[in-house]
C-alpha cells in the first residue's frame, strides 16, 4: 500500500523527515517497506496566464498567442485545441527542462516561439495529452509549477499484517501514527450541501443475505456532470497505485484510500424500479463485470442487484451495464459493510481480487459506512455538481454491538515484563480510542472501537499496551531452562538429519504443500486430499509426496541453465483417509541431476547415479544406527527406471525408496538423468539410536581374502551378501563388494561378482589358518547356494 506523506500530514500535524515516521511506524507494528522521494521531471515550468490568442499565418491547425508572467509578456506558438484567453497555463521558459528535453527560444513555421506552453503528459504527470494543461484561475502568476503542485513528496510503502485491515487507508495510518506519537488526530471536514427531497424517495434496499451483507447504505444524487478530477486528486490516485477514471469514480477510490471504507457508484438510470436487493446468487449464473470479462457464480457469491437482475458483486466488483459513463446524469452511491469471510470466499473463487474485495475480506468497520459515503457525497457535490438528496437510506437489521475484554493491570504487567503505571496504561489505551471502566483496583473492562475487530482478548490488549510502551523497553531476561522433552529430542535427530545432507553437498528447499494433480498424474502416485477453494489448479492438491515440489524446483532451474542440482526437503505429506482428516507424515526427499562432482580444472566431473544416492541412504542408516535394511526391486513405484531402481525394507516395513526417474517422467518435467530417494522419516526417527556409544578402535591388525563368483546376470549382489553373512564365519568383521563385470570372455547371461572378506580378533592378531577357515565356511555357503567359484 502507498501513502503519500503529504496525505498523511492532512490527519496528523507531525513535523518529523520521512524516515523518522517509517521507523515510528514500524516500531509500532505497521512494517514500512520503504520511502520513496517523488518530485517533478521538469525545470523552469512557471504559472502563467494566456492574454491573447490569434492564427497562426502560416499553418492553419496552429495559434499564436501571448502569455504573461510578472514581469513581462512572451509570444508563444501553440496547437492545442483547448488554448484559451483569460486562462492560467503551464508555462515552460526558455531553458527549461522537460525530463531531458531543453526548451528553447525558436521560429515554428516562420513565426517566434519564445517557450512551450504545456500538457500534463509533456510533463511526466499524467498520460493526458490530449490539451494543455489548465491550472485554476486563482493560481499565482509566475509561481513554480512544482511547487504550486505540490510534486515533491515522499511516498511511504507499507505493509500492514492481515489482521490489521483498519490500516489499509491513510486515516488508519494516521490513526496509527497519531497514538504512537500523542499528536492529535484531524478528520476531514464535511459540509454537506442537501436538497429538500429526501433519499428514500428515490431508493429501497432490501437485504435477503444479511449473514453476507450486515449492513449497507444508499446516497442518491443528480444533475451530476461526469468529467475529468481536479489535478490534486488525480495526482493522489496516481501516485497511490491508482488510474484516475473520472471525477465521480474517482471519488469513490479517493475515500476508499483515504478513509478505508470501498465504495461503488452506479448510474441511477440504468437500476430498474428504483430497488437495489442484496441475495446470493444462483449456481451457475453469469455476470458480466466492470472488465468486460464473464463471471460464473455460485450460491454463495454475494450479489447486488436490482429489481431485475444482477448490477454488481458485492464487495468485489461492480457490473458493465451500470457504471458510470460521461453521460451519466444521476447517482446511487452505495457504502456498505460486507462479512470478511463472505468477500474472501467470492474473491477465491472467482480468481479476482480487487482494491474493495482486498479490505472487505480483511474487516472494514462496520460504523464507518455512512460517514465515508458523506465524505464522497460531499465531494460529489463540490466536483462534479451534482445535487443530493436529504438524507441516507441505511438498512442495518443487526447493528453492531462493542465486545467486552476484561483485563488485570498487575497481568498485563507481569506479562510485558515492563514498570507500567494504571494512568500509563489508561492513556495508551485512550491514544487508541478504547474506552476504559474500572471495575475494581487493576481490574477494567476494556471496549475496543470498532474499526479494532482484532481486539478480542486479554493479550490483544497487553499487545497494544506493549507496542505504545515501545518494545525498547520491554528488558531481556533469560529464559527458564526445562528439561528435554520428547519432542525437542525428535528436533534434535531431524536437525542432524539435516545437516547430513547438507554434508553430502545438497541444499535445502521450501516447496508448497498445494501441488498440482498433473504432478500427480505424472508419477502415478494415486489421488490427493483436493481442496475446496484452491488459490490455482496448480496448487489444488495437497501432496502425498514430496518428489512433485522437488521436480518443479528442478525444472525451474534446468530451463535457466543450471543443469547440476542437489536439492532436498524434510517436511510433511498429507494421506488420505477415508471419512477422516488426512494423515499427516514427515518425509525426506532428495533430488541429484547433472555432475555430483564438479568440474575442476584437471577434472572432467562425476555423473550423478545409483550409487551414489544409494550411498547417501547408506550413511544415514549408519549414523542413525539401522541395520539389516533391504534393498529389494520395486514392483509397483511405476515412476523409478526399471533396473534403476531399489525399495528400503525392513522386517516387511518399508521405510522408503531410491532410483533414477523413469524416461517418461522425465520427458515430462523436462529433465534428463534425474535421480531421487524418499525416506519416512517417522520409521527412521522410531528406530534409531538415541545414544551413542563408544568403540574403541582396533588394536590388532586384521586379515582379507577375495573371492571371485560367476553368478546369473540378474542375480542381485544383495543376495549373496546375506548367503555370506548367514554362514556365520567366525572373526568375520565386514564383507566388500570389488567388481562386477559381464561380458566375453564370460558365458553369455552370466557375470562376475569379486568380493572381500575381512576377518579380525579383538584380542590377539589373527592367524592365517583362522582367516582360512573363515573362508572356507563363506565358500561352502556359496557352493551349497549352486554358485560358481571362479
Amino acid at each position: 500500500m502507498r501513502i503519500p506523506l503529504s496525505w498523511l500530514r492532512e490527519f496528523v500535524d507531525i513535523d518529523l523527515d520521512p524516515e523518522r515516521i517509517a521507523e515510528i511506524l514500524t516500531m509500532g507494528a505497521v512494517e514500512v517497506e520503504g520511502v520513496e522521494e517523488v518530485g517533478p521531471e521538469f525545470r523552469g515550468v512557471v504559472v502563467a496566464e494566456v492574454v491573447r490568442v490569434w492564427p497562426h499565418p502560416n499553418a492553419s491547425r496552429l495559434s499564436l498567442c501571448e502569455v504573461r508572467i510578472p514581469d513581462r509578456v512572451l509570444q508563444v506558438v501553440c496547437g492545442a485545441p483547448n488554448l484559451r484567453e483569460g486562462t492560467k497555463v503551464a508555462f515552460a521558459l526558455p531553458g527549461a527542462d522537460l525530463a531531458g528535453m531543453r526548451i528553447e527560444a525558436r521560429r515554428i513555421r516562420g513565426e517566434l516561439s519564445e517557450g512551450m506552453i504545456c500538457s500534463e503528459a509533456e510533463l511526466r504527470i499524467s498520460e493526458d495529452a490530449s490539451g494543455i494543461m489548465i491550472l485554476e484561475p486563482d493560481a499565482p502568476l509566475g509561481a513554480d509549477l512544482g511547487e504550486y503542485l505540490g510534486l515533491k513528496d515522499y511516498i511511504l510503502e507499507l505493509s500492514p499484517t492481515p489482521n490489521r485491515g483498519d490500516c489499509l487507508s491513510v486515516l488508519g495510518i494516521a490513526r496509527e501514527l497519531s497514538a504512537l506519537t500523542g499528536v492529535p488526530l484531524r478528520l476531514p471536514d464535511i459540509r454537506l450541501k442537501e436538497e429538500e427531497v429526501g433519499a428514500e424517495e428515490f431508493i429501497k434496499v432490501e437485504i435477503l443475505a444479511p449473514d453476507h451483507c450486515p449492513r449497507y447504505t444508499a446516497r442518491y444524487l443528480w444533475d451530476v456532470k461526469v468529467g475529468p478530477s481536479p489535478f490534486w486528486m488525480r495526482l493522489r490516485l496516481m501516485r497511490s497505485g491508482m488510474r484516475p477514471i473520472n471525477n465521480v469514480v474517482d471519488i469513490t477510490n479517493y475515500v476508499m484510500l483515504e478513509l478505508g471504507q470501498p465504495l461503488h457508484a452506479f448510474d441511477y438510470d440504468r437500476l430498474r424500479e428504483r430497488k437495489i436487493v442484496v441475495r446470493l446468487a444462483e449456481d451457475g449464473e453469469r455476470f458480466v463485470t466492470l472488465d468486460g470479462k464473464e463471471r460464473v457464480l455460485d450460491r454463495q457469491t454475494l450479489m447486488i442487484c436490482d429489481a431485475e437482475g444482477p448490477v454488481a458483486i458485492g464487495g468485489v466488483m461492480g457490473g458493465l451495464d451500470s457504471e458510470i459513463e460521461e453521460g451519466t446524469q444521476r447517482v446511487l452511491l452505495e457504502s456498505a459493510f460486507f462479512a470478511p469471510s463472505s468477500i474472501r470466499r467470492t474473491s477465491r473463487f472467482l480468481k479476482l481480487e480487487t482494491e474493495a474485495s482486498h479490505r472487505f475480506s480483511r474487516g472494514v468497520d462496520p460504523e464507518l459506512a455512512p460517514y465515508a459515503s458523506a465524505r464522497a457525497a460531499d465531494l460529489m457535490v463540490r466536483y462534479a455538481q451534482g445535487k443530493l438528496a436529504k438524507g441516507i437510506v441505511d438498512v442495518y437489521p443487526n447493528p453492531w454491538r462493542p465486545p467486552k475484554v476484561y483485563v488485570d493491570i498487575g497481568w498485563i504487567r507481569d506479562f510485558l515484563g515492563v514498570d507500567l503505571t494504571e494512568e500509563e496504561a489508561k492513556d495508551y489505551l485512550g491514544r487508541l480510542n478504547m474506552k476504559v471502566e474500572v471495575l475494581s483496583e487493576g481490574r477494567w473492562e476494556v471496549t475496543p472501537p470498532s474499526y479494532r475487530f482484532d481486539i478480542q482478548r486479554e493479550v490483544d490488549i497487553a499487545e497494544e499496551v506493549g507496542r505504545l510502551k515501545g518494545y525498547g523497553e520491554i528488558p531481556e531476561k533469560l529464559p527458564r531452562l526445562l528439561p528435554l522433552s520428547r519432542e525437542v529430542e525428535r528436533s534434535d535427530l531431524e536437525r542432524k538429519l539435516k545437516e547430513m545432507m547438507v554434508g553430502y553437498g545438497f541444499y535445502e528447499v521450501l516447496t508448497y504443500s498445494f501441488i498440482s494433480p498433473r504432478s500427480m498424474e505424472v508419477l502415478g502416485i494415486g489421488e490427493g486430499l483436493r481442496l475446496l477453494n484452491p488459490l490455482s489448479e496448480e496448487g489444488s492438491v495437497m501432496r502425498t509426496s514430496l518428489l512433485p515440489g522437488l521436480l518443479e524446483v528442478a525444472r525451474f532451474n534446468s530451463n535457466r541453465g543450471i543443469k547440476d542440482l542437489r536439492i532436498f526437503e524434510l517436511r510433511k505429506v498429507y494421506l488420505p483417509q477415508d471419512g477422516e482428516l488426512p494423515r499427516e507424515e514427515k518425509r525426506l526427499a532428495a533430488l541429484a541431476a547433472g555432475n555430483f562432482w564438479p568440474r575442476w580444472w584437471r577434472e572432467k566431473g562425476r555423473a550423478v547415479d545409483f550409487y551414489v544416492m544409494k550411498g547417501c541412504v547408506e550413511g544415514i542408516l549408519r549414523e542413525f544406527g539401522i541395520a539389516d535394511v533391504e534393498f529389494v526391486t520395486p514392483r509397483d513405484i511405476s515412476f523409478l527406471h526399471p533396473g534403476q531402481g531399489a525399495l528400503l525394507r525392513l522386517k516387511d516395513k518399508e521405510m522408503g525408496f531410491l532410483g533414477r526417474l523413469a524416461p517418461q517422467v522425465e520427458e515430462a518435467f523436462e529433465l534428463q538423468g534425474v535421480y531421487v530417494l524418499e525416506l519416512n522419516v517417522e520409521e527412521l526417527l522410531q528406530r534409531a539410536e538415541k545414544r551413542k556409544v563408544y568403540r574403541p578402535l582396533p588394536r590388532f591388525p586384521g586379515i582379507y581374502r577375495d573371492i571371485a563368483l560367476l553368478v546369473d546376470e540378474d542375480m542381485a549382489a544383495e543376495e549373496v551378501m546375506k548367503l555370506v553373512l548367514g554362514c556365520k564365519p567366525p572373526f568375520l568383521e565386514r564383507v566388500e563388494f570389488l567388481d562386477c563385470y559381464s561380458g566375453p570372455p564370460l558365458p553369455q547371461g552370466k557375470k562376475n561378482l569379486a568380493l572381500r572378506l575381512y576377518f579380525r580378533a579383538e584380542d590377539r592378531t589373527l592367524t592365517d589358518e583362522e582367516a582360512n577357515e573363515g573362508q572356507k565356511r563363506v565358500i561352502e555357503a556359496l557352493k551349497g547356494a549352486g554358485l560358481q567359484l571362479r
